[in-house]
């Protein structure tokens, strides 16, 4: 077994916390009903077993089966990635596949959702598991939000380069312009394609005299 999870019942429980720390292996700690005092103990346990802090993941908990949404709380994964410096995940116990989906948008490594076959069966947990479809669905998107986040640095995608001239407009004669006419706000306008002069450039030539003739719409340059 390459890692171990330790449950939110089981964050105070000192003997098992030495044994599972002392394997020195990858642990996914889960935080339900803890203060960040009891998890700091906890890590410290394991740390002092043998694990490394790089290998400790925590996840944020609500211990409520279902979780009213009112209580997840997912901005406290910034807090608990911040004040402990670990990678962060989710241990979700609401109702459908929203919260943990959206975990994964604001950083979350690992998510933890309870799965059933069947939602009828006895027990406390059932009711509030997804069912095979809806693992499913969570999935596939968690793993579209994934690749949605990319590598935060803004700038013009590949995909959308096609669409600059398309969208974007250029300066035109909003009417018939005669030669030696002054341009001016009143014949100038407006519109796409974005092949021509950007309107970034319409108040350099307000006030310039035409060279020509132009129609209605007929793209204005700077010749």
């Amino acid at each position: 077994v390459s890692s171990f999870k330790i449950p939110s019942g089981e964050i105070t429980n000192l003997p098992y916390l030495k044994f599972i720390g002392g394997l020195r292996k990858k642990i996914i700690l889960s935080s339900g009903m803890s203060s960040k005092k009891e998890i700091l103990d906890a890590i410290k346990i394991l740390k002092k077993k043998g694990t490394q802090k790089k290998d400790i993941t925590i996840l944020h908990c609500n211990s409520e089966y279902p979780t009213p949404y009112k209580d997840v709380n997912l901005s406290a994964m910034d807090d608990i990635k911040n004040y402990f410096r670990v990678k962060v995940g989710l241990s979700d116990h609401s109702l459908g596949i929203e919260v943990p989906i959206a975990a994964v948008a604001m950083g979350a490594k690992v998510i933890e959702k309870h799965f059933t076959l069947n939602k009828n069966f006895k027990g406390p947990d059932h009711k509030t598991s997804v069912n095979f479809l809806e693992l499913k669905k969570m999935i596939k998107s968690i793993r579209n939000i994934e690749k949605s986040l990319g590598n935060g640095v803004k700038k013009i995608s590949n995909s959308e380069k096609k669409n600059i001239f398309v969208v974007r407009k250029s300066i035109v004669a909003k009417v018939k312009i005669a030669k030696g006419e002054k341009f001016s706000f009143k014949n100038l306008t407006t519109k796409r394609p974005g092949n021509g002069l950007s309107p970034m450039k319409i108040e350099t030539i307000i006030g310039k005299k035409a060279k020509k003739n132009f129609l209605k719409d007929q793209q204005i340059n700077l010749k």
